[in-house]
């Protein structure tokens, strides 16, 4: 059995519409904490990790631990279909996941659950990395869409003082850069001079998680997976790891 009811749309909506930006099928894990998803892209290129607690919920009921598998792309579709006023309830029933919408009326929708195969995904908190920034979202955002007018990849370079996001194509380049006391760096940890470049498709539909936080956390070393994270404390955690573009600078 399993029954729960979020009256924030909007954390619930955002994070849905995100994940489905790479993500066609997943599998929801549903346990007494709350609710999680770790999926990898079909191209094997990134990798999302989701987890909503359970204290977001009004109501939150699970007698065992459950796995649903859902079609993203279908989900999101009505999810979208609640208004921000509404409240939404997720009820278990046999082999559907029944969504009701509730303001003074009641609509529902029922969504098949699908027989999905899990993946084999390393433990993403077992990655090393030798730099973490704590940026504002919407220098992230900018940094991000500047390269992306000049380039398909961008470099993310940090040293004991600076931040940089920087990006060159044949004609034009780019660069963002951000030093030790601007509000904008929140933190900076790094070891050495540490720099590497990324796919810009895909980091741009990560940050459609932007949503769900003002700060956003970037860590990466040199030809490694970058982990871009979004947090709101007690409320939900949005993490992405995305695979290196090796090649020469």
């Amino acid at each position: 059995m399993f029954k729960a009811t979020i009256a924030d749309v909007a954390v619930f909506r955002d994070s849905i519409i995100a994940i489905a930006e790479l993500i066609d099928e997943g599998i929801f894990k549903i346990t007494k904490n709350g609710m999680s998803l770790l999926a990898a892209d079909r191209a094997m290129v990134s990798v999302v990790d989701f987890k909503l607690p359970a204290t977001v919920f009004e109501e939150y009921k699970v007698e065992k631990d459950q796995t649903l598998g859902v079609n993203i792309s279908n989900f999101v579709s009505v999810i979208k279909r609640a208004k921000p006023e509404d409240k939404l309830t997720f009820e278990l029933k046999g082999n559907t996941l029944e969504v009701r919408m509730l303001n003074g009326g009641a609509r529902k929708f029922v969504v098949p659950l699908l027989d999905i195969k899990g993946e084999e995904i390393p433990p993403i908190d077992q990655l090393a990395f030798k730099a973490k920034v704590k940026v504002k979202v919407d220098v992230l955002k900018s940094g991000v869409e500047d390269a992306n007018v000049v380039a398909d990849t961008i470099v993310f370079h940090a040293n004991d003082g600076t931040f940089r996001m920087n990006a060159a194509g044949d004609i034009s380049s780019t660069e963002l850069v951000l030093e030790k006391g601007n509000d904008s760096l929140i933190s900076l940890e790094v070891d050495g001079d540490v720099k590497a470049r990324y796919p810009l498709d895909y980091l741009r539909k990560m940050i459609k998680a932007s949503k769900l936080s003002d700060e956003a956390t970037i860590s990466w070393a040199k030809d490694y997976p970058l982990k871009l994270g979004f947090k709101d404390v007690d409320k939900v955690e949005m993490n992405f790891i995305l695979a290196p573009r090796v090649q020469d600078d």
